[in-house]
C-alpha cells in the first residue's frame, strides 16, 4: 500500500464522497475465532456449574450468547460512529464515564457482590461500569494526547496531566475496591502516553514517585497482599489461598500436549473455582492441551497485532486521534488477556480480570466486542483517507494530462 503525507490535501481528500474505506478482515477474523472458541468453552466448563445451581444445564451459555449478541450490535453501532464526532465529544463522553463509576455507590441503584460495589442495576438489567470506562477513557486519552502533544513530549506537567486523570479513576475503582482493573486503567494509559511521544526520562521519574504509593496500596489490604503472595508458592496453602491456583495447574498439567478431549474435563466439576469466568484458560488447557494454549495465544497476538498497524497506518497519515484510539484498544485487550492468562498459568497473582471474547461475562463480553468495534472504525477510516487520497492523485493527473 502506498504511504502519502496527508499534510497538505487531508481535508480536500476526505471531502471525496465517492471515497470508500474497508474493514480489516484479519481483525474480524481474529476476533470472530475468539468469539466462537469462547463460546465452545463456556457451554463445556459451565454446564456443571449451572447444573448444580438447578438454573439449567445451558444457563450460562444461552446468557453468553444473549450478551454476545448485544456486543455484536455495539460493535456494529461502533463501526458506524465517525471518530471525528468521538474527538468533538470526548469529555462529554469521560464524564459520563465518572457518573458510571460513582453510581456504584449509590444505594438500591449500586450492588455489592462478592464484597465489592462494582455494579449498577436499573430493575433487571446490571452492568458493571468500569467496562464501559475503558473505552471512554482511551477515547479521552487520544483526543488529550492530539490536542497536547506538544506538552507531552516536551514538559514533565504535560505527562502529569493524563496520568493524573486516570489516576483519579483508578481511585474510583479502588474505592469499590477493585485493583485489578485500577492497575489495569493506569497501565493503559502509561503506554498510550509514552506512545504518543512522551520522554522515557519523565515518566522513568514519575514511575518512580508513584513506586511507594502502589506498594502501599497494594499492602493496605491483607486479601490483597495474600494474592500478591499466594502465587509464589500456592502448594504452601492448597486448600485455602493458593486453592483457585492448585486447581488451575492440575488442570493445566492433566491437558499436557493435545488435552483429554473437549467435554472431558474433570477440574470444572466443582473442583476449578470461576470456571466459566476468570479460570476459563485452565478448562481450555485441560482440555484441549498446550495446543489450544498455543491457538488462543496466536489469535490475541494477532487481532493485537493487526491492531497495533492499523494505528501506525493513520498516524503516518497525521490522523493522530484515530492511531492512538487504536493502540489504545490494542494496549488494553493484550494487557487484560496476559494478566488472565499469566494468572491462570501461575506467573501473575490472581486478580478478577476475565479472558476477552472467552470467558462468559456480560458487560466485559458486550464491551469488548464495542472496543472491537471501534478497532474496525478506525481501520475503515484508514483505508477510506487511503483511497480519498488515491481518487485526489489520479484526478491532478487526469487534469495535468488535459491541460
Amino acid at each position: 500500500m502506498l504511504l502519502f503525507d496527508f499534510s497538505n490535501d487531508d481535508q480536500q481528500a476526505t471531502r471525496h464522497g465517492d471515497a470508500k474505506g474497508r474493514y480489516d478482515l484479519g481483525l474480524i477474523v481474529a476476533a470472530m475465532l475468539l468469539a466462537s472458541l469462547g463460546v465452545v468453552m463456556v457451554a463445556s466448563s459451565s454446564i456443571a456449574v449451572a447444573d448444580g445451581q438447578h438454573i439449567g444445564a445451558f444457563y450460562f451459555l444461552y446468557r453468553h450468547l444473549v450478551f454476545l449478541a448485544l456486543g455484536l450490535v455495539a460493535a456494529l453501532v461502533m463501526t458506524r460512529i465517525e471518530l471525528a464526532w468521538l474527538e468533538r465529544n470526548a469529555l462529554p463522553l469521560l464524564l459520563c464515564g465518572t457518573v458510571l463509576l460513582l453510581l456504584v455507590f449509590v444505594p438500591f441503584i449500586g450492588v455489592r457482590v462478592n464484597g465489592a460495589r462494582r455494579w449498577i442495576r436499573f430493575g433487571i438489567i446490571g452492568f458493571q461500569s468500569v467496562e464501559a470506562v475503558k473505552i471512554l477513557l482511551v477515547v479521552y486519552m487520544a483526543s488529550y494526547l492530539v490536542r497536547h502533544r506538544e506538552g507531552l513530549q516536551t514538559k514533565l506537567l504535560g505527562v502529569v496531566k493524563p496520568l493524573g486523570i486516570a489516576a483519579i479513576f483508578a481511585g474510583l475503582l479502588l474505592a469499590q475496591p477493585d485493583f485489578g482493573s485500577a492497575t489495569l486503567l493506569m497501565a493503559v494509559t502509561l503506554g498510550m502516553v509514552w506512545l504518543g511521544g512522551a520522554r522515557l526520562r519523565n515518566l522513568t521519574l514519575l514511575g518512580a514517585c508513584a513506586l511507594p504509593v502502589l506498594a502501599a496500596l497494594a499492602m493496605s489490604q491483607d486479601y490483597r497482599v495474600k494474592r500478591l503472595t499466594s502465587f509464589l508458592d500456592p502448594w504452601a496453602d492448597p486448600f485455602k489461598d493458593g486453592f483457585q491456583l492448585t486447581q488451575a495447574l492440575i488442570a493445566i498439567g492433566r491437558g499436557e500436549w493435545f488435552g483429554v478431549g473437549l467435554g472431558a474435563s474433570v477440574q470444572k466439576l466443582f473442583y476449578l473455582p470461576e470456571a466459566h469466568t476468570d479460570f476459563i484458560l485452565a478448562v481450555l488447557a485441560e482440555e484441549l492441551g498446550l495446543a489450544g494454549i498455543v491457538v488462543v495465544l496466536a489469535l490475541f497476538a494477532w487481532l493485537v497485532g493487526r491492531g497495533f498497524v492499523i494505528g501506525v497506518r493513520a498516524v503516518e497519515q497525521n490522523r493522530h486521534f484515530a492511531g492512538y484510539c487504536a493502540f489504545g484498544v490494542s494496549l488494553m485487550l493484550a494487557l487484560q488477556a496476559l494478566v488472565s492468562i499469566g494468572v491462570n498459568l501461575g506467573v501473575l497473582p490472581t486478580k478478577g480480570l476475565t479472558l476477552p471474547l472467552i470467558s462468559s461475562g456480560g458487560s466485559s463480553v458486550m464491551m469488548t466486542c464495542a472496543a472491537i468495534g471501534l478497532l474496525v472504525r478506525v481501520s475503515y477510516e484508514v483505508t477510506r483517507a487511503d483511497n480519498a487520497m488515491m481518487q485526489l492523485v489520479n484526478e491532478r493527473r487526469a487534469r495535468e494530462v488535459v491541460a
